[in-house]
């Protein structure tokens, strides 16, 4: 085992974070639950919490530590009820046609149709456009962390999924 300076600071990172878990946990629990009304979904919410906390490269003390944990709660909880409001709203899009002046069958899609359409788009792009851009939409992953999982430069893969907006942005309007 090695007594680098990192390590060293990595390992008391992990214990601080179990301590806090094990001490806190029930609490951050509740605290989820009362603002979800579910209790499964602030179970998940809670474990993110220090998932996120534990691949910080952010120092991390006991001191700062409850400020840090319910602020990153906060925002997972804030990014849920934003993803569940565009979800509404897209819902309520398809479930109301689009707003034009011939409401005729045709002008109607379901959201099964719309994921296909979208499906045939991404077979037309490269594979690795079309993986960065599926990692972007259904994983609800940020550039940076696309990158980390692809191992691949910030730029490169910020370019790619550009592309790849585009040219679904160009297939899809050719069905609206």
């Amino acid at each position: 085992m090695s007594n680098h300076p990192l390590d060293i600071r990595s390992q008391a990172k992990q214990e601080l974070l179990i301590n806090y878990y094990i001490a806190h946990r029930d609490e951050l629990l509740a605290y989820v639950s009362s603002r979800l009304g579910d209790s499964c979904l602030a179970e998940d919410i809670v474990q993110d919490v220090f998932l996120r906390l534990l691949t910080t490269d952010k120092m991390i003390s006991e001191v700062t530590m409850p400020a840090l944990v319910y602020t990153v709660t906060r925002n997972l909880i804030a990014t849920y009820f934003r993803r569940r409001s565009h979800h509404e709203q897209f819902e309520h899009y398809i479930s109301r046609g689009q707003e034009s002046s011939d409401n005729s069958l045709e002008s109607v899609f379901s959201a099964h149709e719309i994921l296909e359409q979208l499906e045939h788009g991404l077979a037309r792009l490269p594979e690795n456009c079309r993986e960065a851009y599926r990692l972007h939409i259904y994983g609800d992953m940020k550039v940076s962390e696309i990158s980390q999982q692809l191992n691949e430069g910030y730029k490169s893969v910020e370019n790619r999924l550009s592309i790849a907006r585009k040219a679904i942005r160009q297939y899809l309007k050719r069905y609206a």
